[in-house]
């Protein structure tokens, strides 16, 4: 937990993330060249910004007024703006309620499963893991599940399922399983299970943990107590998983709750995300002063302060002169499922009635070598939003001086991976500049809890502020209604078939 001391560090102006996109901003030039011919094309011009500012700064206006709706008219639903001011208030219930608040259920629960289990397996598709994930791949050693328990601090491993109905890596899973835990008396030996669901039904989740339900029944016994206190339900207010929960006796206490105002997408700092975050002994207290703080910043600050204006602005704009790719290139491995989760949050915000913008994450410089040249030289319907860490975690890596110096590389011997990094930031959109291919960047000063929290609270801010410049309701999902209506249909149109035996896949449909 982190002390007052602690908490105004956080709030240092060195570790507030900041977006900077001065970068495809149009220059003044006295000659003519073919470049700035193309720049003057495909680079916004400041005037142009400068236009739209007041609307921004109006949709704002239009958001927070929207936080205090409690029966929208129905041409604004759905509406759930309620992931806007949730850190702050749950933050606030803890320090009245402690362990009878939301987050302290949570908090509660997560040491459970920490004391008692090796590993957690976390069931969830869409929001209800992706979230998880970027904070897991963030926050975490990155070879943090092959580590020995002393050297993760007793901290479980986590395994991430029940987003595919895929037979095989559910298989692999067990597989794993059943080789490593075979005496459920030993704790290292021990796995529990996080489930996530808003709406309690999705098809993909709820059959996985049926499956995993019932190897954990092989594995403790079926009439064990032990099944109830390692499993953890997540999911909203009225739901089957719900039902189903409580009809195996769990108590109110032991099932954690996604806000009906808090939609899948915008779920993180729900139980969502920070439940297997808590597991894993990250400070999610930290998080949610970062998001809260985040949500201050665009409540608060003008335009010229104000990340999740600008990231909105710009990024709209671009859209509209055909800037319709948009890649999130993480310069750091740790940030790839950062871009994941920002793809469900875009696609689905934004991708309805025939427009939004298409999502891409790459990694850099790993994706040089394959997206690289697509990028540089390829379509110009892109805009390329860098997410820069600016302080690596470890002491650097050099290169070194060895006696061998047929690879050449003797003359960097004085400089680190970190410099080499640099180096390709700086010559990568260097490029990108003289080729008029535009870019930003989000600036992360450090990886932390709060960072991740600021940056988080912030694309999702952005991307409903988006929705609304655009005419695009941010709120609901309806085009992924409509597989999940078909798939359902095919399945119940369909026989059973004897065990083992396997249907073509073609017939049918």
């Amino acid at each position: 937990m982190t002390n007052d001391k602690g908490r105004k560090a956080m709030q240092l102006p060195d570790e507030n993330i900041e977006y900077s996109y001065q970068r495809l901003l149009t220059q003044p030039h006295e000659a003519w060249t073919p470049t700035t011919e193309l720049q003057g094309q495909h680079f916004l011009a400041q005037e142009k910004l400068d236009e739209v500012k007041q609307w921004v700064m109006a949709v704002r206006g239009q958001i927070a007024a929207e936080r205090e709706l409690q029966n929208p008219p129905a041409k604004m639903r759905p509406l759930q703006a309620g992931f806007i001011d949730l850190p702050q208030k749950m933050l606030d219930h803890y320090k009245r309620k402690q362990d009878a608040s939301e987050l302290g259920k949570l908090l509660r629960l997560a040491q459970r499963l920490r004391d008692n289990v090796d590993r957690v397996v976390v069931l969830g598709i869409g929001g209800s893991y992706l979230g998880g994930k970027a904070l897991f791949d963030a926050l975490c050693h990155t070879y943090h599940n092959e580590m020995p328990a002393k050297l993760r601090m007793g901290k479980p491993r986590l395994y991430f399922e029940g987003n595919n109905v895929d037979n095989d890596t559910l298989q692999d899973l067990f597989e794993l399983l059943e080789n490593t835990c075979v005496d459920p008396e030993i704790i290292e030996e021990r796995w529990g299970v996080i489930v996530a669901s808003k709406s309690g039904e999705t098809l993909e989740s709820a059959a996985v943990f049926r499956a995993v339900k019932a190897e954990a029944a092989k594995f403790y016994g079926p009439k064990s107590e032990t099944l109830r206190e390692l499993i953890v339900p997540i999911t909203g207010t009225k739901t089957k998983l719900r039902d189903l929960c409580k009809a195996e006796g769990y108590p109110d206490e032991d099932i954690l709750t996604i806000p009906d105002e808090v939609g899948g997408r915008f779920s993180v700092f729900t139980a969502v995300g920070l439940l297997p975050a808590a597991v894993l002994g990250l400070d999610v207290r930290a998080m949610l002063l970062g998001a809260s703080t985040m949500t201050r910043r665009f409540i608060d600050e003008p335009f010229e302060r104000n990340p999740v204006l600008q990231f909105a602005a710009v990024n709209h704009l671009m859209t509209e002169r055909g800037k319709t790719t948009r890649v999130l290139a993480a310069w750091s491995k740790k940030l790839e499922a950062v871009g994941w989760w920002y793809d469900q949050l875009l696609s689905e915000s934004l991708g309805k009635n025939g427009r939004g913008p298409t999502p891409i994450t790459a990694v850099y410089t790993r994706d040089l070598h394959s997206r690289g040249q697509q990028h540089q030289d390829g379509t110009r319907d892109k805009l390329i939003n860098n997410l820069v860490l600016r302080q690596a975690k470890h002491p650097p890596v050099m290169v070194g001086h060895v006696d061998r110096n047929e690879d050449d590389l003797n003359q960097f011997s004085r400089r680190s991976l970190q410099d080499l990094m640099e180096a390709a930031f700086q010559g990568t959109n260097e490029a990108y500049v003289q080729g008029a291919r535009p870019t930003a960047d989000i600036v992360l000063p450090v990886i932390t809890e709060h960072t991740m929290g600021q940056l988080l609270q912030m694309l999702m801010l952005a991307t409903v502020v988006e929705g609304r410049l655009s005419g695009t309701n941010p709120y609901g999902q309806p085009g992924v209604e409509a597989y999940k209506a078909n798939m359902m249909r095919i399945l119940k149109s369909q026989p059973n078939l004897p065990k083992g035996e396997v249907r073509d896949a073609a017939k049918g449909v």
